[in-house]
């Protein structure tokens, strides 16, 4: 019987497909040391144009690790705090070291 995805797995790979990008990295790296910022600020961190900023934010938001605020005009973003340690605790916990299992991998005959 094939066993489904855990709950953790799913999470881990959503987190993981947002953080797919260097453009994303950075933006999670701003917001990370700081408590927010306006994305106008974040723009005059990156060399690309600001619709693509908003799509690389709209993907962080969508997976739960950032969230934003509107004001119009303005949108300020910030870490949320409460999936940034579960997406922590869910890369640690996979990238444990499991080197010394004895159990191996064995093709089918």
């Amino acid at each position: 019987m094939k066993i489904p995805y855990t709950e953790d797995q799913i999470k881990l790979a959503r987190f993981a497909k947002a953080m797919g990008n260097p453009a994303r990295i950075k933006i999670l790296e701003i917001l990370s040391n700081q408590a927010c910022c306006y994305s106008s600020n974040i723009a005059d961190e990156f060399p690309i144009a600001l619709s693509t900023l908003s799509q690389h934010l709209k993907e962080l938001k969508a997976a739960g690790l950032i969230q934003g605020e509107i004001n119009p005009p303005f949108i300020k973003y910030c870490i949320n705090k409460e999936n940034w340690k579960l997406a922590k605790q869910l890369i640690d916990t996979f990238l444990s070291d499991k080197t010394d299992q004895t159990n191996s991998c064995h093709a089918k005959p």
